[in-house]
């Protein structure tokens, strides 16, 4: 709800959810998130809605030295799109600029006899926005990535085993520069309509 100023309510409880905004790697450092704070980002995404409680995904934390090998995959996958080598090399620096990455993979069940496969990626995308809300609620900062990279042969299967799928990535840290929130337009659609 906004004021009659325009700005955001701070009485009103949605206002830290209207605020959230992504915030892209050159914009964020150190420190990222510690194993507890991202364990109660972990506890919130999976307040998702899930049929069945499925669970149908699972997330892989990179950060230290691990950086480096992610920047290797990151390269390669350039490499193999024909990318120049410099395009290559700011993808490595790409991998190593969040003080904490962490990869979103879904574990869909397409032979489930009760939940549907577009079921099971809703409670993905759930947990996802789940996860973001509550980095964004406890002080951090950061963006869901994907592209190319998440479909590279090599990249898949160093994070993914049989039957899972590398959604992409989400990169977190200490944000380095404040983001106004913005409306998002509805690109002039109704978004809700009585049936």
């Amino acid at each position: 709800m906004r004021t009659t100023s325009g700005q955001l309510d701070p009485a009103d409880p949605l206002t830290p959810l209207l605020t959230r905004h992504s915030l892209g790697g050159k914009h964020l450092g150190e420190p990222g998130p510690d194993d507890a704070a991202l364990a109660r980002m972990v506890q919130v995404a999976l307040r998702a809605p899930d049929h069945a409680g499925l669970v149908p995904w699972r997330l892989a934390v990179v950060r230290g030295a691990s950086r480096e090998r992610l920047g290797a995959l990151f390269a390669e996958a350039a490499r193999d799109a024909g990318k120049p080598e410099a395009d290559a090399a700011l993808d490595v620096e790409r991998a190593r600029r969040a003080p904490v990455t962490v990869a979103l993979i879904a574990r869909i069940d397409l032979g489930h006899p009760q939940v549907p496969a577009h079921e099971q990626w809703i409670a993905v995308g759930g947990a996802l926005a789940n996860f973001l809300n509550a980095a964004h609620l406890l002080g951090w900062a950061g963006k869901m990535l994907s592209g190319h990279k998440a479909r590279h042969a090599r990249v898949q299967a160093a994070f993914c085993g049989p039957g899972e799928t590398l959604v992409g990535w989400i990169t977190l840290g200490t944000p380095q520069r404040a983001v106004q929130a913005r409306a998002r337009a509805a690109a002039g659609r109704a978004l809700m309509s009585d049936w």
